[in-house]
């Protein structure tokens, strides 16, 4: 009886260890094919949980088609390949690794043979050979001519835009003629009055733009260069010029002057005020002054006097381009542009004719 027992726990132990251990099985439904025929590849594993199918790996000469859906049939797992070959010749399938709960399983090496197709040349119908045939033109064939003709179209376009806009530009200035020194001196010192600058705290500028006015007509009617000179050199000069007779002014006029200038120098430079009854003195003093100096003769050299007219010089009249001739230019040079690019695509297609002859006589 105790022999009985132990024999049943033997087998049921040994029985319980084989079911234990997993098995993978593979197969394939033809051993033989030909080129480019598909066959199938089965792998079969009799467990479901914690399963890990990898891709089918170092197959040599054997191209996998297709991997189809794994499939649950009867507790197992089911994984099937459509497979083909291309060369012919015996090859094997390898060995693949599966793992099944962390486990690494192997399946069996299979053979597979691949044999290659035999072709009567002799009922095949042959044909001769055919020369190289050219493509179509496409849009891609022309983007390079596309872009220089629209590079050369906006180069021309900005370039008639910006001349013809100068030509107009230039019709529209009015020529400011120059006016004579003593002309000049007047209407400056008007301008002066109107700013109100003295009126406004700004007794600096006031007196640096009232000599200035001075000076500037000096120089320009006197031919010297009053507005370089200090106020010493400025007078020396005006008083030299007055002994030898080459000024029409008096020795009063000269001396107003030289108390204008030193009074700016006193605002200027020390930060004098002076009060208003001395500033409207100034300003008379200075419409006197431009009034009383001239020169005694005027050369040929000279600029015209405060007692010449003032002549206008017209500036010239520059002819505007219609509109009618400005599209015809752009569109003269639109054309000029296409035909260049036309000549140059015709070339290109006889270029290549050319060569696909060359081609065909060889």
């Amino acid at each position: 009886m105790k022999q009985h027992l132990l024999h049943i726990l033997f087998l049921s132990i040994v029985t319980i260890g084989f079911s234990q251990n997993p098995t993978v099985k593979v197969e394939i439904d033809t051993t033989n094919i030909r080129i480019g025929e598909q066959f199938e590849y089965k792998i079969t594993i009799d467990e479901t949980e914690n399963v890990i199918i990898p891709k089918l790996e170092n197959l040599k000469n054997i191209e996998v088609v297709d991997s189809l859906k794994l499939d649950t049939l009867n507790r197992s797992l089911v994984q099937r390949y459509i497979l083909t070959g291309f060369d012919s010749g015996a090859f094997y399938i390898p060995k693949q690794q599966i793992f099944i709960k962390n486990q690494a399983y192997f399946t069996d090496s299979l053979l597979i043979k691949v044999a290659s197709v035999a072709i009567d040349t002799t009922k095949v119908k042959k044909f001769p050979i055919k020369g190289i045939k050219g493509e179509p033109y496409q849009i891609d064939d022309f983007k390079e001519y596309i872009i220089w003709i629209l590079a050369l179209l906006i180069i021309v376009i900005i370039t008639l835009y910006f001349a013809l806009n100068k030509t107009e530009e230039s019709t529209s200035e009015t020529f400011i003629p120059k006016l004579a020194p003593f002309q000049e001196a007047m209407q400056n010192l008007k301008l002066l009055d109107d700013k109100l600058l003295w009126q406004n705290n700004k007794t600096k500028n006031y007196y640096s733009e009232l000599t200035e006015i001075i000076r500037n007509y000096i120089e320009r009617e006197l031919n010297i260069p009053a507005l370089e000179q200090t106020t010493k050199e400025l007078i020396f000069t005006l008083n030299n010029l007055n002994k030898v007779n080459t000024i029409t002014t008096d020795k009063d006029t000269i001396e107003k002057l030289e108390r204008l200038l030193i009074q700016s120098d006193f605002v200027k430079f020390a930060k004098s005020k002076p009060l208003a009854n001395d500033i409207e003195f100034d300003r008379k003093n200075a419409e006197i002054i431009i009034k009383n100096v001239k020169p005694a003769v005027i050369s040929e050299n000279s600029e015209t006097s405060y007692s010449s007219p003032v002549t206008i010089v017209e500036k010239p009249k520059i002819k505007k381009h219609s509109l009618v001739i400005k599209i015809l230019i752009v569109i003269s040079l639109v054309l000029i542009i296409a035909l260049i690019s036309y000549s140059a695509s015709q070339a290109k297609s006889m270029y290549e004719s050319k060569n696909q002859q060359l081609e065909n006589a060889k």
